[in-house]
């Protein structure tokens, strides 16, 4: 199974997520579809879904074939929704584009995803997790194994090395970050200086802080885990079919799974889940 842990703690399998990730040469222009989904997020300017992927940004309804942006093909390896049309993101220039350079830093977009433009770190970090929340961007360079914080966009101040496979950041602290690894859930109350082990916690592949109390986490074998203690103590909840790729909760009770094989969404809170969009 491919793992983002294996990236950073330079097991075997780090080969094979690398391979997957980097533009495919035998990728076809002509039958370009939504695959190796990255990040997903939804547009509270008028609550589309979008899934970042290794084929480029794509709007997802659940109707009908999900719709390539502004016919981009680019590797998103990071994305997030900032607000209505405000997009971030990072990964790889596309297939024959040799004006970019191969990592592409933190870029945005203010159309929903239509235009990209550079803001900083341009050429060095490649982030593979990322959140925007209290006035600042959180990020996880797979260059250098840190998750990295700016609060202009520009300038970035390293924190913790961490072999994690994805992180979630508090609604109502910007210092309280959970981050999960292949030895379970840690925490950080020190703004990703610093974690330490949640006890007892599952082993989570990926994760979303959805309130206060309540995250959601998908384990690698597609079991949706809950908590609505802060992460204290976790139970299981539903699960999906296939190898999972990505979180997302969204509003009191919507939580999307993205596998190999489909998005999965559920309407309550993820107790159960049906396929919203075939891959």
């Amino acid at each position: 199974m491919r793992t983002r842990w294996a990236v950073v703690a330079g097991i075997a399998a780090a080969a094979v997520l690398l391979a997957g990730c980097q533009s495919d040469s035998g990728d076809d222009p002509d039958q370009i579809g939504l695959a190796h989904v990255h990040g997903l997020g939804v547009d509270p300017a008028d609550g589309t879904l979008f899934a970042a992927s290794h084929h480029g940004l794509f709007e997802v309804t659940g109707q009908g074939d999900p719709k390539q942006v502004a016919g981009r093909t680019q590797d998103f390896m990071g994305f997030t929704v900032v607000g209505p049309n405000h997009f971030l993101g990072s990964g790889h220039p596309g297939l024959g584009d040799d004006e970019q350079p191969p990592h592409l830093g933190l870029i945005e977009s203010t159309d929903a995803g239509n235009t990209w433009e550079p803001l900083s770190l341009t050429g060095e970090a490649d982030f593979h997790s990322m959140e925007a929340k209290h006035d600042q961007v959180y990020g996880f360079d797979s260059q250098t194994g840190r998750i990295m914080v700016t609060d202009d966009t520009k300038t970035w101040d390293d924190r913790a090395a961490l072999p994690l496979a994805d992180f979630a950041v508090s609604p109502d602290d910007a210092d309280e970050i959970l981050a999960t690894t292949e030895q379970g859930v840690q925490r950080s109350t020190d703004g990703a200086k610093n974690f330490s082990p949640v006890e007892g916690s599952p082993t989570l592949f990926f994760i979303d802080w959805a309130s206060t109390d309540r995250l959601v986490g998908v384990a690698p074998d597609g079991v949706v885990h809950v908590s609505d203690d802060g992460g204290e103590s976790w139970s299981e909840a539903g699960s999906v079919s296939g190898e999972p790729q990505a979180i997302l909760a969204y509003g009191d009770a919507d939580v999307y799974v993205a596998t190999d094989q489909a998005i999965h969404r559920s309407t309550d809170g993820g107790a159960t889940f049906s396929v919203f969009q075939e891959l």
